[in-house]
């Protein structure tokens, strides 16, 4: 008997055009999507995919049976839906959030009591995640992305963008004038590359910053913590930062870019209460944290071009 997971595997392959594509689009490891194929192909006794120095790609025959396996994938999808469905309505499923961590930490979770004030008779998945996770294979219900998704089958909306700036503790700067410190003298802590190519790595290059960072993490409450124990200036999101007290904002004139969350929902969930109620709770989340933090700008010419 096929498994519905190998079939899935092998259309993200069809879909994306590599098996690294595939599982990132499937949110596992490369090695378990090979493993998948490998099973489907000695169920169906036929090869589905050419491994080449260059890549892998489908065979001729591997393309036809991801093609005739669509329409069956999304038909199964679907009745899962449906019955995940009728299960949240009688509250017996948690509804299953996925975001980042930093997301999950700092932003949902200190909001939680805010949602069951609100919706308590069902319960909530908030699940740390930094993959990309696949709604329509029901990973989970509702996601918050940091890059835009595309999917016809996808509800998207733009969450309020998270302004980063750069913060210090008081023991670090000492008594000096926030105007005047020059960023390329002092010790920089940024994200690293954990989530990709982040806009913000760019403009700490163009700037010319990177001579001075001193510490790179893909974690936000590392360099929280990093910045509070007084371990040099931390670049991170504004709203947090302030919320968290105890750190000083460095001004800028150039102000780094800012991250923009997507909220995603499948498009037959839309309706479902629960999924409703969550997907309101967020969106009014983020509003309500955005819009209490503030930007500030230097006023007069800094040092260093920053």
């Amino acid at each position: 008997m096929l498994d519905p997971r190998d079939l899935d595997d092998l259309i993200a392959i069809w879909r994306s055009g590599s098996l690294s594509a595939a599982a990132k689009r499937r949110g596992v490891a490369i090695s378990t999507v090979s493993r998948r194929v490998e099973s489907l192909e000695i169920a169906l006794r036929l090869r589905l995919i050419d491994r080449q120095a260059k890549g892998t790609r489908l065979t001729a025959f591997g393309e036809q049976i991801a093609m005739a396996a669509e329409p069956v994938s999304d038909q199964l999808a679907r009745v899962s839906r449906l019955a995940d469905n009728l299960r949240s309505e009688s509250g017996t499923l948690p509804v299953t959030l996925s975001a980042t961590e930093f997301v999950i930490s700092d932003i949902l979770a200190p909001a939680l009591p805010s949602l069951f004030a609100q919706s308590a008779h069902f319960p909530v998945h908030l699940q740390s995640r930094s993959d990309v996770v696949s709604l329509a294979a029901r990973d989970a219900d509702i996601a918050i992305r940091m890059s835009r998704p595309d999917g016809a089958s996808l509800i998207i909306r733009k969450l309020p963008a998270l302004q980063l700036g750069l913060f210090a503790s008081c023991d670090y700067l000492d008594n000096r004038p926030v105007a005047q410190i020059d960023v390329m003298r002092e010790r920089l802590m940024i994200y690293d590359d954990s989530y990709g190519r982040l806009p913000e790595l760019a403009w700490i290059d163009e700037l010319g910053l990177r001579p001075a960072v001193a510490m790179r993490t893909g974690s936000t409450r590392a360099l929280m913590s990093a910045a509070l124990s007084g371990a040099g200036i931390a670049l991170l999101p504004i709203a947090i930062a302030q919320r968290e007290g105890g750190l000083i904002q460095i001004p800028t004139r150039h102000v780094p870019p800012a991250r923009t969350p997507w909220l995603i929902v499948h498009r037959d969930l839309r309706r479902q209460p629960s999924i409703r109620a969550v997907h309101n709770w967020v969106l009014s989340t983020f509003t309500t944290l955005v819009g209490a933090s503030t930007t500030i700008f230097m006023s007069s010419r800094p040092r260093m071009g920053y």
